[in-house]
């Protein structure tokens, strides 16, 4: 009897039918992870809620996460082909029971062993078995499959990179909103269909209620360009863009809508009111944070400022950085850790961004900024990066797993944040800090998806200011 150990690569040999012996055997082991359940699900369309939910309550036979069925088929299919009989192998039928779940993190042995050859038509029929780390079998079955008649040597075969963009972790945020009251909000001059959309698609999922600010006629009619029922929603006239703004920050200070959002009036407008009321100033700058989900980073990443401050001073920056940590606290980071930015890791005279970010540490060392680790200068690279960290001997404990990355400047933080949303595939939420309310700024290349997510985020920090 010949068998394939696990530990061996995908197989680069064959065995023909005539090499081919009863009791043979190959097996591979795999970890269940969460990206193999997104992958599978990505592939099949099999969304199943056993399979994909975050929340536990949603899987009523199982009550977590499982892998899906034919997940393990699979890789009994990746056994035959790859490994006995191995390349040329064509599969002609699988028979399998399932016996119990595969659990995220589990870690399964799957094995096929030879029980019996057809010689006319060279059919090889295999046992199949997949156990998991306990011992327990979780699928049993039969498979049958064409061997190769002609010996095939090739290399391993170089798969794919596959990224998954799951927007599970903006899923995880729009969970803990699940239920609660909605806040009424003042959507300001929603005169195109991108604004007017957002305001309806986030009533329709219960997180607002939409107070529409602006020209009623114009509202009017973009509403029935884009097809959308405004019915139920309330409309305060105003003449133009700076009314709207206006009016609805003197809501918000009178305390009649919760939330603001921006519609197709230009940012610096909607920033004018609210710096010109003195009942929505905090005695804070004004920042704006982008809560980015990046497929290939593990956890959220803040970016700021990308949208408001140009150029912004040592003192500006200290702001932006409390506003950044108090946002991340709300999300959930207990202690974010925050890198400044730079091009380098040293501080040069040459280069001013540098010099901030010595000073900003220093003001987080003696209480000037509070809640968070702030570290650099520190390069994107090894902000992100603990491989990239490491061989720039960073000792850190920020670098290589920032939850935060402070830019320069507007133009460097809207250049990162487009390139990550354009070029890495990354969701983008985006907020406005500092004032007695959040500020929700949406844009037209916004998907649904990520004007939700605006949403969620401020919807959470509105019922964070009311509890705390």
């Amino acid at each position: 009897m010949n068998a394939v150990t696990a530990d061996a690569p995908a197989c680069v040999e064959n065995r023909t039918f005539d090499e081919i012996r009863i009791g043979d055997s190959a097996h591979l082991t795999r970890t269940l992870t969460q990206r193999d359940i997104d992958l599978f699900a990505a592939m099949s369309g099999d969304a199943n809620p056993a399979e994909e939910a975050p929340d536990p309550a949603r899987s009523e036979l199982f009550h977590h996460v499982v892998a899906h069925g034919m997940w393990s088929g699979a890789l009994i299919s990746a056994v035959l082909g790859t490994r006995l009989p191995g390349p040329g192998t064509i599969q002609l039928s699988q028979d399998l029971h399932f016996h119990a779940p595969v659990n995220l993190g589990d870690t399964i042995d799957v094995s096929v062993t030879v029980s019996g050859k057809e010689p006319l038509d060279r059919r090889v029929r295999f046992h199949c078995r997949v156990r998991n780390q306990l011992g327990v079998d979780v699928v049993l079955g039969e498979a049958e499959v064409q061997a190769p008649a002609e010996k095939i040597r090739c290399a391993p075969a170089d798969l794919p990179a596959v990224q998954v963009a799951g927007h599970r972790r903006f899923r995880q945020l729009r969970a803990r909103v699940a239920g609660n009251p909605v806040l009424p909000t003042a959507i300001v001059h929603p005169c195109d269909a991108a604004s007017i959309t957002a305001a309806v698609e986030a009533a329709s999922q219960g997180l607002i209620e939409p107070v529409l600010i602006g020209p009623t006629a114009r509202i009017r009619a973009t509403a029935r360009q884009a097809a959308l029922d405004i019915a139920p929603y309330r409309l305060v006239d105003t003449p133009h863009s700076h009314a709207a703004a206006a009016q609805a920050v003197a809501m918000v200070s009178d305390g009649e809508v919760r939330l603001l959002m921006k519609g197709s009036l230009h940012t610096d407008e909607l920033m004018h009111a609210v710096l010109a009321n003195a009942g929505l100033r905090t005695g804070r700058r004004l920042s704006h944070v982008y809560v980015m989900d990046v497929p290939s980073y593990e956890r959220l990443l803040l970016v700021t400022d990308a949208a408001i401050n140009i150029a912004p001073s040592l003192v500006d920056k200290r702001d932006i950085i409390q506003n950044a940590i108090d946002l991340a606290r709300v999300l959930g980071i207990a202690t974010p850790r925050v890198a400044v930015l730079s091009a380098v890791e040293t501080v040069n005279p040459a280069m001013p961004s540098t010099l901030d970010a010595a000073a900003l540490c220093k003001m987080a060392e003696r209480g000037q900024i509070t809640g968070g680790i702030v570290d650099g200068p520190l390069g994107f690279d090894n902000a992100i990066s603990p491989l990239a960290a490491r061989e720039k001997g960073i000792r850190s404990a920020v670098a290589g797993s920032a939850d935060i990355l402070v830019v320069p400047d507007l133009e460097s933080g809207n250049m990162l944040a487009k390139q990550l949303t354009f070029l890495a595939g990354a969701d983008a939420a985006g907020v406005v800090m500092g004032a007695r309310v959040p500020i929700i700024l949406t844009s037209r290349a916004d998907t649904p998806r990520t004007r939700i997510a605006s949403c969620v985020v401020a919807v959470l920090l509105a019922q964070a200011k009311q509890t705390g």
